[in-house]
C-alpha cells in the first residue's frame, strides 16, 4: 500500500454538450487539502451545484480518511449577458409580493426594472444533465487529488527513511562511547582510592575508602548507562521503517513513535557525561523534530 500525504491540490474543468435551446456552461471544480486530525470537508458551491453536495461528500468520505479539504465548484460561460424577458406569471408573482410588503410597509420603495430583471434571471432553468456532469468532473478531480497526495507521500517516505537511517547511525556512534566513559571514571575512582589508601591510618580506613570508591563508581555507571535508551530508540526506528514500507493509514501511529523517539533522545541528553554524547543527543533531537513536522502531513 502507498503512503498518502494529507496535503494536495487538484482542479478540473469541462464543457458539457451544448443544445440549441441552451448553450452549455463551463463547469469547474477546485479541491485543496491540508493536514488535520480528522476529515473536515468544506463546500463552496454555486446555487445550481448545491444538489451535488451530498453525493460529493459521500464520495470524499469514502476516498479520504484525514485532512481539511475545501471543495469549490463554479459555473462559467452561461449565456446570461442578455437579460431574459420575465414571463407574465413571474411579473404577477412579484407584483403580488410587492403589494403584500407595501400593505405592511407603506414607505417601501417599488421595484425598479433592473431589480425585476435580476430577480427573474435567478430563476433561469438549469441545463439538463448539469449535476451528472459536475459529479463526473468531481470524480476526475478527486482522482487527481489522490495522485498528488500519493506523490507527496512518496517524497515524505523517502525523507523519513533517510532521517531514520541518520538516527540509527548516531545511535551506533553513541554505543562505543559508554564503555569508554565508564572506564575513564573507573580509573579516576581507582586513583582516588589509592590516594585514600596512602592517607589511611589503619586497615579499617583502607577498607572504608575502597568501599566508598566502589560504591561511587557503581552509582556513576548506572547513572550514565544509556544502553537501554539506545536499544529502545533503535527499536522505534525499525518500527517506523517497517510502517513506511507497509504503507496505509499510519499517520497517528507514526506520531506516537516520534513522541517516543523524543523521549529517548531527551533521556540520552540528560544522562550525557561527555561533550561528544551531548552533541549526538542534540543532533538526534534536530532530526526527530524534522521528522515530527513531516509526520503531521501523513494521512
Amino acid at each position: 500500500m502507498s503512503v498518502y500525504s494529507m496535503t494536495g491540490y487538484a482542479t478540473a474543468q469541462s464543457e458539457p454538450a451544448s443544445t440549441e435551446a441552451l448553450p452549455a456552461p463551463i463547469l469547474g471544480i477546485e479541491i485543496r487539502a491540508v493536514n488535520s486530525r480528522f476529515l473536515d470537508l468544506a463546500f463552496k458551491l454555486t446555487d445550481d451545484l448545491r444538489g451535488a453536495e451530498p453525493a460529493l461528500r459521500e464520495q470524499l468520505t469514502r476516498e479520504l480518511r484525514r485532512g481539511k479539504v475545501e471543495i469549490r465548484g463554479w459555473i462559467e460561460g452561461r449565456n446570461d449577458s442578455s437579460p431574459r424577458p420575465p414571463t407574465s406569471a413571474e411579473l404577477q408573482k412579484l407584483n403580488s409580493i410587492q403589494d403584500n410588503i407595501k400593505a405592511w410597509l407603506p414607505d417601501a420603495s417599488a421595484l425598479s426594472v433592473s431589480e425585476v430583471l435580476a430577480l427573474t434571471s435567478r430563476q433561469q432553468s438549469t441545463p439538463p444533465g448539469l449535476q451528472d456532469s459536475f459529479q463526473a468532473l468531481a470524480t476526475e478531480a478527486i482522482f487527481s487529488l489522490k495522485a498528488a497526495r500519493e506523490r507527496e507521500g512518496r517524497r515524505l517516505t523517502d525523507m523519513l527513511v533517510g532521517h531514520a537511517d541518520q538516527l540509527m547511525a548516531l545511535a551506533h556512534k553513541a554505543q562505543p562511547l559508554l564503555p569508554k566513559l565508564v572506564e575513564q571514571q573507573r580509573t579516576r575512582f581507582l586513583e582516588r582510592w589509592h590516594e585514600a589508601l596512602g592517607a589511611a591510618q589503619t586497615t579499617q580506613d583502607s577498607d572504608m575508602a575502597r568501599d566508598r570508591a566502589l560504591t561511587e563508581a557503581t552509582a556513576y555507571a548506572i547513572r550514565i548507562d544509556v544502553a537501554e535508551e539506545l536499544t529502545r530508540l533503535s527499536s522505534h526506528l525499525q518500527e517506523i521503517k517497517q510502517l513506511l514500507a507497509k504503507g496505509g493509514e499510519l499517520g497517528k501511529r507514526l506520531d506516537f513513535l516520534i513522541q517516543e523517539l523524543h523521549r529517548e533522545a531527551n533521556t540520552l541528553g540528560s544522562k550525557s557525561s561527555s561533550l561528544e554524547l551531548t552533541r549526538i543527543s542534540v543532533d538526534m533531537k534536530v532530526l526527530i523534530e524534522q521528522m515530527r513536522e513531516q509526520v503531521q502531513n501523513i494521512e
